[in-house]
C-alpha cells in the first residue's frame, strides 16, 4: 500500500541485516523485493522449530539447490541467532546472497552470534515518513496514532498499540530474563515515556522507578538495543562556552509514547502536543540518516543556561528548531541566534512550525510549515543555500 523510501538492491552484492522496530513493514518490504527467492519465515512455528533444532538444513537445503546463487531471505533471523554461523560459511563457500530482518540485535548477539563479523552490511527501516504517504499525509493523525503502518491506518489505533506493548513486554523484555523485574521495567517505560524528547536524568528516573542509575542505563540500552528508541548525542564540538553534554532520548513511535505516558490528546496549542511534534521531526530526521547519504551526524545543542537548538546536522551545517506553533515569533529563535554566534559557520537555520506560509527573518532564518519542511528534507534541498 506505501512506496517505502527505502531502497533495497534487486541483486545485492552483498548480504546484509535490516533492521527496525516490530510492525515497520521489514517483512512486506523483503516480500515485495525478494518475493520469488528461497524464503525462511521463522515466524512460523513449523519453520523455527526444525532450524532451531537443527540449524545445519540451512545449509544442506542451499547446498542442494540446482541454483548456485541468489538471494535467500531469513525472516525474523534474531530468533534463531544460531543460524548465523551457516549464514557465515554460506557467505564464504557459496555466491549466495542473504537478506536478514529482524527486530532486535540484542537477541542476536545474546545467542553467540557474531552478526557475520562485517560480511553484511545494515539497513534500517523507520515507521511510515510523509513522502511514503504522499498527498494523504494526515500530521495530526501522525502525532495521534504513530508511525507504524497498521496503527496509523486503524481508527482503533490506542488499543492496538496497547497490544503492541505488551507483545514487546512478552518476546522481549522476557527474552531478557527480566520477567522477575518486570513490573520495574513497566514502570520505567512509563517515566521514559514522560521523558520523551528531553534530556536524560537516570537519577530522576531512578529515583521516580525505585531502581539503581545503573539498572536505568542497562533499560535505556534495552530500548535502543530493541529499536523501541533512540538517543540524541549532544553537540560539543569547539564550544566557546560551557554545553550540556548529556544525550536526549526519542522514542522511534510517538504513538507508543502516548499510551505509555497516558496522552488522553494530542491536539494543537498543548504541550503534548509540541512535545509530539518535535518526536515526529526527529523521525523524519532520522529516517532520511538512515535512507540517504546527505546526513552523518545528528545532535542537538544546549547551553549551560538553558538555551538550545533541537537538531543540528553534520558538522552544524543546518540547525532546526521544532515550534508546534501557527506563530513563530522571536522568543522561539533565541536558540538559532545564539548558535550563529558561538558556530558562525553555520549554514541554514531553520524553524519547522504550522505557520501557513514560509518566510524568512531579516538575520536568515527560514521559518518553514512543516510540510515544505517534509519536502525540503526529502528532496534534498534542505541543505541548499
Amino acid at each position: 500500500m506505501f512506496q517505502r523510501a527505502l531502497s533495497l538492491p534487486t541483486a545485492p552484492k552483498v548480504s546484509f541485516f535490516l533492521w527496525g522496530p516490530r510492525q515497520t513493514g521489514k517483512s512486506s518490504l523483503l516480500k515485495e523485493v525478494y518475493g520469488d527467492t528461497l524464503y525462511y519465515d521463522f515466524l512460523k512455528t513449523d519453520e523455527y522449530t526444525r532450524l532451531a533444532a537443527r540449524p545445519s538444513l540451512l545449509r544442506e537445503e542451499i547446498l542442494a539447490r540446482s541454483e548456485k546463487k541468489g538471494v535467500v531471505v531469513l525472516d525474523e533471523v534474531q530468533k534463531v541467532p544460531m543460524l548465523l554461523d551457516e549464514v557465515h560459511w554460506l557467505i564464504e563457500n557459496t555466491h549466495y546472497k542473504f537478506a536478514m530482518c529482524g527486530s532486535s540485535a540484542r537477541k542476536v548477539r545474546r545467542g553467540a552470534a557474531n552478526l557475520l563479523g562485517g560480511r553484511a552490511i545494515r539497513y534500517e527501516l523507520h515507521g511510515l515518513v510523509s513522502p511514503e504517504i504522499g498527498r494523504d499525509f494526515d500530521l495530526l493523525r501522525m502525532l495521534k496514532h504513530g508511525y507504524l503502518p497498521r496503527h496509523y491506518l486503524n481508527d482503533s489505533a490506542p488499543r492496538l498499540i496497547q497490544a503492541y506493548v505488551q507483545d514487546y513486554l512478552k518476546e522481549e523484555i522476557a527474552a531478557e530474563g527480566l520477567t522477575r523485574r518486570l513490573p520495574a521495567f513497566v514502570n520505567f517505560l512509563g517515566a521514559a515515556a514522560l521523558s520523551d524528547t528531553e534530556i536524560l536524568s537516570y537519577s530522576t528516573i531512578a529515583r521516580d522507578c525505585g531502581v539503581s542509575n545503573v539498572t536505568v542505563r542497562e533499560y535505556f540500552n534495552i530500548l535502543e538495543d530493541t529499536m523501541i528508541g533512540r538517543s540524541l548525542a549532544a553537540y560539543t564540538k569547539r564550544p566557546k562556552r560551557r554545553v550540556i553534554s548529556s544525550p536526549k532520548f526519542y522514542f522511534s513511535d510517538v504513538g507508543v509514547v502516548n499510551v505509555l505516558a497516558k496522552r488522553r490528546t494530542v491536539e494543537p496549542r498543548s504541550e503534548t502536543f509540541g512535545k509530539a511534534f518535535e518526536n515526529w521531526v526527529c523521525h523524519e530526521l532520522s529516517a532520511r540518516k538512515s535512507y540517504a547519504d546527505d546526513i552523518d551526524e545528528l545532535s542537538y545543542w544546549r547551553l549551560t543556561t538553558g538555551v538550545e537548538v533541537d537538531f543540528i546536522i553534520n558538522d552544524v551545517e543546518v540547525a532546526i528548531e521544532a515550534k508546534g506553533t501557527e506563530n513563530v515569533t522571536d522568543n522561539h529563535l533565541r536558540g538559532l541566534r545564539e548558535i550563529k554566534n558561538e558556530h558562525p559557520k553555520v549554514k541554514n537555520r531553520i524553524v519547522v512550525s504550522l505557520d501557513p506560509r514560509a518566510r524568512r527573518t531579516e538575520d536568515g532564518i527560514d521559518i518553514l510549515p512543516y510540510r515544505e519542511f517534509a519536502d525540503r528534507l526529502w528532496n534534498g534541498a534542505l541543505f541548499e543555500k
